[in-house]
């Protein structure tokens, strides 16, 4: 079961692609996306959540800026997804984040965060501002937000030869949150991604399994 659904927010009514289980649900998990919008491989992924026992719900967040946001892994998607999270802002997008885990929680489901990219460091924040147990998936943006304490278990996966987030940062996760998860893969920037250059399937699979046990283990 996965649709196109409304959800209010405190800026306005924006979309979000829902995807439920066909059995009983583990919990929900809020899926954040990446600078590309809520294309195909971001429902992919939420359909996935749902087919591993989870309420899944991803957001548009661009939508208070620009509806209908879908582009492509390439440099004509890259400059307008970028100024895209400059015209929406960080403190909008976790107000967006917060509206669709208010939503879920409403539902008496036990709520978690995922992200990717943009929307990993989006995915921090729902941890350190929202309290939500959550998976940053290379969040490029994250090193700015270090000094917030985290109020929840957190997971975060990179890439060893991601480019734009070399060791040190990742020992900067390391350093500010001793209690968090933090695992490093063979791969580069976005390897969860299959439409990306950087895919690297067994990275991906078992990033994917350690974020599976992680929901099914805080969102109990």
């Amino acid at each position: 079961m996965n649709r196109w659904t409304d959800l209010e927010t405190p800026h306005g009514s924006i979309r979000a692609w829902r995807s439920e289980p066909t059995g009983p649900s583990r919990g929900a998990v809020v899926v954040l996306q990446e600078i590309f919008g809520v294309n195909a491989h971001i429902r992919d992924v939420t359909d996935r959540f749902a087919h591993a026992g989870f309420v899944a719900l991803a957001p548009a967040l661009f939508d208070p800026v620009e509806r209908d946001v879908e582009l492509e892994y390439d440099a004509a998607g890259i400059a307008p997804g970028l100024a895209l999270t400059r015209a929406l802002g960080i403190d909008r997008a976790v107000d967006l984040a917060n509206a669709a885990a208010t939503l879920l929680q409403a539902e008496g489901l036990r709520t978690g965060a995922v992200g990717f990219c943009w929307g990993g460091s989006i995915a921090l924040l729902a941890n350190t501002r929202l309290g939500l147990p959550s998976v940053s998936y290379y969040g490029g943006r994250n090193v700015q937000f270090l000094d917030e304490p985290l109020r929840a278990p957190m997971m975060f996966h990179f890439g060893s030869k991601d480019r734009s987030i070399p060791a040190a940062d990742v020992e900067r996760h390391r350093e500010a949150y001793p209690v968090a998860s933090v695992h490093v893969y063979p791969a580069g920037h976005g390897f969860n991604c299959e439409p990306r250059a950087d895919y690297d399937a067994a990275s991906a699979a078992l990033a994917w399994q350690r974020s599976i046990d992680f929901f099914e283990e805080n969102l109990r």
